[in-house]
C-alpha cells in the first residue's frame, strides 16, 4: 500500500476497487422503430368503379353526368346513338366533365372515356401517332386512297 492508498483510507475512502464480472446471456433484440409504417394494404383502398353507357335518348346523358360527380368514370359507346343526338350528348358530358375539373379521351370513332378529377388518364404516345392526321387522310402518307 502507498502513500496515497493510506491517505485515502484515512478519510474512508476506498481505492480498491472490486470488479465484478457479470455475464449476460446473448439475446438477439429486433430494432423497433418508433415511427409508425406507412403501409396501406391493397384490400382496404376504396373500390374505383368504372361505368360502360349506350345512351340513346338525351335523357342518358344526365345519368352520365351524375355519375362523374359521383366520382366514376364513364366509358360512352354512342355507335348505336343516331349523330344528331350523338353530338347533344357529347357537348353536354364534356361540359360537366369540364365543370367537375375532369378529363376525357377519345377511344374510338364514336367512344369516349369521360373521368373525373381524381383519375388521370394516362395515354400510350404510339396511339396519338396512329390517330394523327398524317395517317388518317388519303394519300402516300397514310390512309387508303382511293
Amino acid at each position: 500500500m502507498g502513500l496515497v492508498d493510506k491517505f485515502w483510507q484515512f478519510f474512508g475512502v476506498d481505492t480498491e476497487v472490486e470488479e465484478e464480472i457479470v455475464e449476460f446471456p446473448l439475446e438477439r433484440e429486433e430494432p423497433r422503430s418508433d415511427r409508425r409504417n406507412n403501409l396501406v394494404s391493397i384490400h382496404s383502398a376504396q373500390s374505383i368503379k368504372v361505368v360502360v353507357c349506350e345512351p340513346t335518348t338525351f335523357d342518358e346523358a344526365q345519368n352520365i353526368a351524375d355519375n362523374l360527380k359521383n366520382r366514376r368514370q364513364v366509358v360512352v359507346n354512342m355507335e348505336n346513338t343516331p349523330p344528331e343526338l350523338r353530338q347533344r350528348i357529347t357537348d353536354f358530358v364534356s361540359g360537366t366533365t369540364y365543370a367537375l375539373d375532369g378529363h376525357y379521351h377519345k377511344l374510338g370513332d364514336n367512344i369516349v372515356l369521360f373521368a373525373p378529377s381524381n383519375v388521370e388518364i394516362s395515354v400510350d404516345p404510339r396511339s396519338l401517332v396512329r390517330s394523327s392526321y398524317i395517317f388518317t387522310r388519303p394519300g402516300p402518307f397514310g390512309g387508303e386512297e382511293r
